[in-house]
């Protein structure tokens, strides 16, 4: 395997976070509506999941559904939620098969039953999975994470009579979605866009970013690989000289 990686092994990122932009444009380059995008773009998703796991990576964190977009029209909202349970319901087997470990960041109570049920069926299959870990942005936004965290520390502050100034980096980190996940590495935007967008704000502190031209249907491990070389020639210093 060591041959075909596209980056040394001591230089591949442990966890990286991909933002998957650009679909509805890809689908409006073509003259098909904005659901033919995210269909393609489900189907990007599972040669980018066995390229993380061919090559190493320990984490792979995608952005699927952010708090903002249930502000979209309602049948792309519709037709989004109705992909995702027809992505499990295809993909699941295989992906329990090669180990890979669900693990949903955001707040599933928002979601329709449909698709909650079919989440939690899928997480519960793949809970003990020791493979890749592979974190699905849903009902997500970092500013409300972090506000989450936030609350959580205060109410056992109070209800443990805990000292504010005792409080941790560590506690901090144990109340975010991420838990017990390392810091993001290596954050990629497709589609030539150049912004965060809310998401992972605390994880990416000292992320390195990578923007790439191709649209999220277009992200192929050829991309993928692209990216990871950027990547691997940037001298990351956290802070220091």
């Amino acid at each position: 395997m060591a041959e075909n990686l596209p980056i040394p092994q001591e230089f591949m990122p442990k966890h990286v976070a991909i933002i998957m932009d650009g679909n509805g444009r890809w689908a409006k380059e073509r003259g098909k509506p904005r659901s033919f995008g995210h269909r393609a773009g489900v189907e990007a998703m599972e040669p980018i999941i066995e390229a993380c796991a061919q090559w190493g990576i320990e984490v792979l964190t995608v952005y699927a559904f952010s708090t903002e977009n249930w502000a979209r029209p309602k049948d792309e909202v519709n037709a989004l939620m109705g992909l995702m349970v027809e992505y499990i319901s295809k993909k699941l087997d295989r992906l329990h098969q090669n180990g890979v470990r669900i693990r949903i960041l955001g707040d599933l109570n928002g979601v329709p039953d449909a698709p909650r049920r079919a989440i939690e069926g899928a997480l519960e299959k793949t809970r003990n999975n020791p493979g890749l870990k592979y974190n699905v942005a849903l009902n997500y936004g970092s500013r409300q994470e972090i506000l989450r965290a936030t609350k959580a520390l205060a109410k056992k502050c109070a209800e443990e009579g805990l000292s504010p100034d005792n409080i941790t980096e560590q506690d901090f980190e144990a109340a975010l979605y991420t838990e017990g996940l390392p810091p993001v590495d290596l954050l990629i935007r497709t589609s030539g866009e150049e912004r965060i967008s809310n998401f992972l704000l605390y994880q990416c502190a000292y992320a390195e970013f990578v923007f790439v031209p191709e649209y999220w249907p277009d992200f192929s491990p050829e991309v993928f690989a692209r990216a990871l070389k950027t990547y691997a020639g940037r001298n990351r210093r956290f802070g220091k000289v």
